[in-house]
């Protein structure tokens, strides 16, 4: 007879909580405990995110601030979505700016510090596939000489018209890597690269400042992120 598959015993001791929902409790539990360590609390909206930029300003932020890149709803559940179960007074303001590409800054600095950090710190790196051009590069007609003879096969392949003359890679008309206003394809972001040419600025933006006794929103702020859920719905 085949075996019943009712009242199957289950050892609780093999049981393990899902990976998912203890770095989820960690995370709450770190912005609680941020909450009560550190004087202010900032949302922030960002533009061309770089992870290792972040970790300079991470580095950079250490002894007086900490900042949370994580889930919307997560971060919004440890600061509290409503006056009735907010972790403080009008904390729960910050949590409907949570919206799109945001983070959250817990610090003990300045705010006059906090706002010159922010609008002082940008980091320059490579466009990638999707970005729009900041600007148009073209390429003029004749030898390539920052390539080697070696890179010629892989340039064709972005749609360059080259040929190899004597060892050079040439190029035999003018071509245009891409064009101001329109989005990079593959193909212009790995030329670009090649070139490189860096078109994506990372840049933080505040959006709102809290305090026990203070609320504060930032207009310039705001409207970047305002732009930004744009252009994740369209």
């Amino acid at each position: 007879m085949p075996k019943s598959k009712r009242n199957r015993a289950v050892t609780l001791s093999k049981t393990k909580k899902k990976p998912g929902l203890e770095r989820k409790g960690k995370v709450v539990t770190e912005i609680k405990d941020a909450i009560e360590r550190y004087s202010s609390a900032y949302v922030f909206t960002y533009n061309n995110m770089r992870n290792q930029k972040l970790k300079d300003l991470r580095d950079q932020l250490k002894s007086s601030s900490r900042i949370f890149l994580a889930g919307k709803k997560v971060m919004q559940i440890a600061l509290g979505r409503s006056a009735a179960d907010e972790a403080k007074s009008g904390l729960h303001k910050l949590s409907k700016f949570l919206q799109g590409n945001t983070g959250l800054l817990f610090s003990n600095l300045p705010r006059d510090d906090v706002e010159r950090l922010f609008h002082e710190f940008e980091g320059l790196d490579f466009a990638r596939t999707g970005s729009v051009a900041t600007e148009t590069v073209e390429l003029k007609e004749g030898p390539l000489e920052q390539f080697s003879h070696e890179m010629e096969p892989f340039i064709r392949k972005q749609g360059l018209p080259v040929r190899l003359n004597k060892g050079v890679v040439e190029l035999v008309a003018d071509h245009v890597v891409c064009e101001e206003g329109k989005p990079l394809s593959p193909q212009a972001a790995h030329t670009l690269r090649l070139l490189g040419v860096q078109m994506a600025t990372f840049r933080l933006y505040l959006v709102c400042r809290w305090t026990t006794d203070d609320f504060e929103v930032y207009k310039e702020g705001l409207a970047q992120l305002r732009v930004g859920e744009a252009d994740e719905s369209s």
